[in-house]
Parts: C-alpha cells; structure tokens; sequence
C-alpha cells in the first residue's frame, strides 16, 4: 500500500476517533488526549535525549499528566460556585503550571549531570511546547460551551480547520507545488500548498456558519485565520526542531504520518492563542 493511503487512512481514522469522542463524552475524549499528552512528551525527551543533554524524562512527563488533568478536572466538573469563586478556580490550571514549571530546577540540583542548565531548559521545554497546548483544549469542551449536533462547536470547528488545512495544503502542494515556502527549515512546503490550504479553510468557515450560525461567522473567520497562519508555524516548528537533531520523522506510533509531534505540531502553536481569543472573547 502507498504512502498516501496509508497516511490517509491513519488520518480518517483519527478523525472518526476523535469527533466520537466529542460526541460520546468530554471525559472520553480528556482520556485519549491524555494518552497523546504523554505519548507526545515521552516522544519528545526521547528525540533530545543525548550524550551532551539529559532532560528530567520521567519528570516532565508525569508534570504534564498532572498539569493535563487539573486542568480537564477544573474545566468539565460541573462545578456549582459563585462567579467570584470561579474565576478563582480558573487560576489553579495557571498556578498548577507555574509551580510544575520550577520544579526541574530543584531536581537538576540531585541528578549529578552534566550541563544542567541545557537538562533544565529542555524539561521545560518539552512541558511548555506539548502539556500546555493540550491542556488548554479541554477548554473547548467545558460545560456550558456552544454545542451543536451532541458536540462543542469551537472544538470541533478547531479540529476541522486543522486537518482540512493540513491535508488541502499537502495534497495540492504535492501535486501543483513550484515554489518553496520555507526551503531552510522545511523543503517540501510550497507557496501554492500553503496558498491552497488557507483558501480550503476560509471557505471551510463559511460553510460552518451556514451549518452553525450560532457562532458569528467573524469568529469562524478568525478560528480559521488563527489555525492558518500560527498551525503553519507550528509546523516550521517541528521541521526546525528536526533538522536540528538530523531526523526526518518523530516516531512511528503513527502510519504514514510519524510520531506524535509530526501529527499534532500546528495545534502545539495554534492552541494557546485559540485558547486566548475564545477565553476572553466566549460565543456562548
């Protein structure tokens, strides 16, 4: 079987999985990014992991567990609170990742490597760059959310941006692609993918609103733009990330796609700023 089968297949797969998970449950769906939370951070120590470079493996991956499940507890228990004692609530997410965040700098003191400044920054690295971003999706997913048809509309219309973009840029960018985006960093990546991608996901946002018109068509517009312009660098990003350690690939967890981080790169950068836009600017 060819490579494009293969990678669509794992692709159509994962979509299935995840829009039943919205569907089915917040919780089911919290489980299964869990699961690529972990998978993810593992992926990423292991890829740094050198002769000169030893991050806190176990202790970054546990840190952005439990820094992944305050935040899915704070934000789909129904929890009965005044408005005061809710916005309270909210912080534990920020002050559980800023007290994780110090942590690595005690730890390093009793591990005896070398080069403990490059140990220290790589484990925050990895918990800021993988366990932050997949935390803040649980947003997404709160009660009291906009849902339409059983499922959150923002997360929902977020996972849809995101993987018509990615597969419109890369299925025309791999047939009509001439002119690189990016040479340097990502070879592969063409204006004209890029181009076509963004022009699929705008027009994807248009027929969203018709379907969900309870979401202003301005915010499916700027989800949209927000997916396409940070999504695409969240991708150099990757690509950055790997030619600087010579690989082509993250893993191979994934057939015809990789690793974890080569399927969810342009969320790892896009999330943080849907999260701030829908957080301070809410739809429902």
């Amino acid at each position: 079987m060819s490579n494009f089968w293969v990678r669509t297949i794992t692709g159509l797969s994962m979509v299935f999985v995840m829009l039943a998970a919205l569907w089915f449950s917040g919780w089911v769906f919290a489980f299964i990014f869990l699961v690529i939370t972990l998978l993810g951070l593992w992926e990423f120590y292991g890829l740094i992991t050198t002769e000169n470079c030893h991050p806190q493996k176990y202790y970054g991956t546990i840190a952005g567990a439990f820094l992944y499940l305050t935040s899915a507890s704070m934000y789909l228990i129904p929890w009965t609170l005044s408005e005061t004692e809710v916005s309270m609530l909210a912080m534990v997410p920020f002050l559980t990742a800023v007290s994780l965040f110090f942590i690595p700098f005690i730890i390093e003191i009793y591990r005896n490597k070398p080069n403990p400044l490059v140990n220290i920054a790589t484990t925050a690295l990895g918990f800021l760059y993988i366990a932050v971003p997949f935390s803040l999706l649980i947003y997404f997913n709160r009660p009291g959310a906009l849902h339409a048809y059983g499922m959150p509309v923002v997360m929902v219309g977020y996972f849809a941006f995101t993987w018509i973009y990615d597969t419109a840029a890369y299925l025309y960018g791999k047939q009509f692609g001439k002119h690189k985006f990016f040479e340097r960093i990502s070879p592969k990546k063409t204006w004209e993918g890029t181009i076509a991608g963004a022009v699929v996901t705008l027009l994807t946002a248009f027929g969203l609103h018709f379907l969900v018109p309870a979401l202003p068509l301005a915010d499916w517009l700027v989800l949209a733009c927000m997916v396409v312009f940070f999504g695409t660098h969240g991708d150099l990003v990757e690509s950055l990330f790997k030619r600087s350690l010579n690989i082509k690939d993250s893993g191979t967890i994934l057939p015809g796609h990789g690793g974890i981080l080569d399927r969810f790169d342009t969320m790892l950068i896009s999330a943080p700023f849907v999260f701030l836009y829908f957080f301070f600017h809410q739809p429902n």
